[in-house]
C-alpha cells in the first residue's frame, strides 16, 4: 500500500512538474527529465557519434592537409576541409556538452555555457549549410569543363570561407543574447527568456531563421547539383574528355549524396525547433524523446559525412593509403641502400640519383619511328652508373667472334 501511494506521489509530481514547464523554453540542450532511461540512452548515442564523427574527419583532414601539401589547394578540396573543420568543431564542443546536460536532472554547467550552446551550435550547422551551397556552385563550374585547369588564388579560398563563418557566426545572434539561466521550482535551468518588448521580433526569428540556414541553401544546392548532374550527361568525342567527365560525375554524385543525407538527417531538429518556437494556444509541447533524438541526428551528420567521402572518392581512398604509406615511412628509419657507393670507385654520385629499382628499360624503336627522337632525348637525360658503363664498355671491346662460335672449348689453347 506504501509503495503504491509513493508511486502515485511520484506520478503526480511528474505531472504538477510538466504542466509548470511546459510553457518554458530550454536552451543547450537541457531537458527536465524524470526518465532515467532517457538519461543513459541519449548520452550513449551522443557519445557513439562522437567516436565515430572524430576518427572519420580527422581522416578527411589529414588526407586533405596530406594532399595540399604535395600541391596547390583547390577551392573543392577547401571547401570540404571547412566542412570537415565544422564537423569536428561539433563533436569536440557541442556534443559532450548536450550529453551532459542530458544526463543531468538540473543545469550546473554555468551561465557562458548555456548562453553560447545553441548559437555555437547553430553557427556550426549554418557554416555547413553554406558550405554546401558553395560546393555546389563549384561542382558545377567543374562539371561545365572538366578539361579546364582553373586557378583560383589563396587569397580568394579564405575570402570565401571567411564570408561563410562571418554570416554563419551573426544569423544565430538572438539565441545569444536571450538564452539565459533561471531559478525555477527551486532548480536551476537553461532557458530562453525573451521580454515582452522582443516577443514579435522573436516569433519574426523563429520563422525566418530557418528559411534563411535550411530551405533556401538546400533549393540553391540543389539548382546547382540538377544543372551540373545535367552536364554530366553529355558525351564527350576524345577519351580524355570522356575521363574527366566519369571524375566530375563521381564528384557530383558524392556531393549530392553529402547534400542530401545532411537534409534528411536535419529535417527532424527543424521540426522540433517551429513546434518549440510556435506552440498552439491549447496544443501540446513535442516531446522530449522526440526533441533528443532529433538532436542526436543533427549530429550524426558530422560522422556520416567522412563516411560518404571515404566510401564513395576513389580519389579519398588512395589519399587515405598514401597518408598511410607516409605516416608509416615517417615512424620507419629512412632508407639509405640506394646511395652507396660501389666498392673500387672513388667517385662521389650525386643525392638525386635514382635506384636500381626505379629504372624502367625503355624498348627499342626504329629510326624512322615518330617517336625516335622522343626516346633519344629521354636516354641523354638518363644517368648512367660508373659500374654500368665499364661493363657494357668491356662487352664492346670483344671481338663479336668468340660470343658467336659454337664451340668455345676448341679454341681455348
Amino acid at each position: 500500500m506504501e509503495k503504491m501511494l509513493a508511486a502515485a506521489f511520484a506520478d503526480s509530481n511528474s505531472s504538477t512538474m510538466n504542466v509548470s514547464f511546459a510553457h518554458l523554453h530550454f536552451a543547450g540542450g537541457y531537458l527536465p527529465s524524470d526518465s532515467k532511461d532517457w538519461r543513459t540512452i541519449i548520452p550513449a548515442l551522443l557519445v557513439a557519434v562522437c567516436l565515430v564523427g572524430f576518427v572519420g574527419n580527422l581522416c578527411v583532414i589529414g588526407i586533405l592537409l596530406h594532399s595540399a601539401c604535395k600541391g596547390k589547394p583547390s577551392m573543392i578540396h577547401s571547401l570540404i576541409l571547412n566542412l570537415s573543420l565544422a564537423d569536428l568543431s561539433l563533436l569536440l564542443f557541442s556534443a559532450p556538452v548536450r550529453a551532459t546536460a542530458y544526463s543531468r536532472g538540473v543545469w550546473d554547467l554555468g551561465w557562458f555555457v548555456c548562453k553560447s550552446s545553441d548559437w555555437f551550435i547553430h553557427m556550426c550547422m549554418a557554416a555547413k549549410s553554406l558550405t554546401i551551397v558553395a560546393v555546389a556552385k563549384v561542382c558545377f563550374m567543374y562539371a561545365s569543363d572538366p578539361a579546364r585547369q582553373v586557378s583560383i588564388h589563396n587569397c580568394t579560398i579564405w575570402s570565401v570561407l571567411v564570408g561563410i563563418w562571418a554570416v554563419a557566426s551573426l544569423l544565430p545572434l538572438p539565441e545569444w543574447f536571450f538564452s539565459t539561466t533561471r531559478h525555477h521550482a527551486g532548480v536551476e535551468m537553461c532557458v530562453v527568456d525573451v521580454p515582452a518588448v522582443a516577443e514579435e521580433f522573436m516569433s519574426m526569428f523563429g520563422k525566418l531563421y530557418p528559411l534563411l540556414v535550411f530551405c533556401l541553401p538546400l533549393l540553391l544546392a540543389s539548382f546547382y547539383f540538377w544543372r551540373a548532374y545535367g552536364q554530366c550527361k553529355r558525351r564527350g568525342t576524345k577519351t580524355q574528355n570522356l575521363r574527366n567527365q566519369m571524375r566530375s560525375k563521381q564528384l557530383t554524385m558524392m556531393l549530392l549524396s553529402i547534400a542530401i543525407t545532411s537534409a534528411l538527417l536535419w529535417l527532424p531538429e527543424w521540426v522540433a525547433w517551429l513546434w518549440v518556437w510556435h506552440p498552439k494556444a491549447a496544443g501540446s509541447t513535442p516531446p522530449q524523446g522526440f526533441i533528443a533524438l532529433s538532436q542526436v541526428l543533427m549530429f550524426s551528420i558530422s560522422s556520416a559525412n567522412p563516411l560518404i567521402f571515404l566510401v564513395m572518392s576513389e580519389e579519398f581512398r588512395e589519399g587515405l593509403k598514401g597518408l598511410w604509406k607516409w605516416m608509416a615511412t615517417k615512424k620507419s628509419p629512412t632508407a639509405s641502400e640506394c646511395r652507396e657507393t660501389p666498392v673500387g670507385h672513388l667517385e662521389v654520385l650525386p643525392d638525386k640519383v635514382p635506384c636500381s629499382e626505379s629504372l624502367i628499360s625503355i624498348p627499342e624503336e626504329k629510326p624512322g619511328s615518330p617517336n625516335s627522337g622522343k626516346e633519344k632525348t629521354e636516354k641523354a637525360g638518363i644517368l648512367i652508373l660508373p659500374d654500368v658503363e665499364q661493363f657494357w664498355h668491356e662487352r664492346d671491346t670483344v671481338p663479336s667472334v668468340q660470343d658467336n662460335d659454337p664451340i668455345p672449348w676448341e679454341h681455348e689453347d
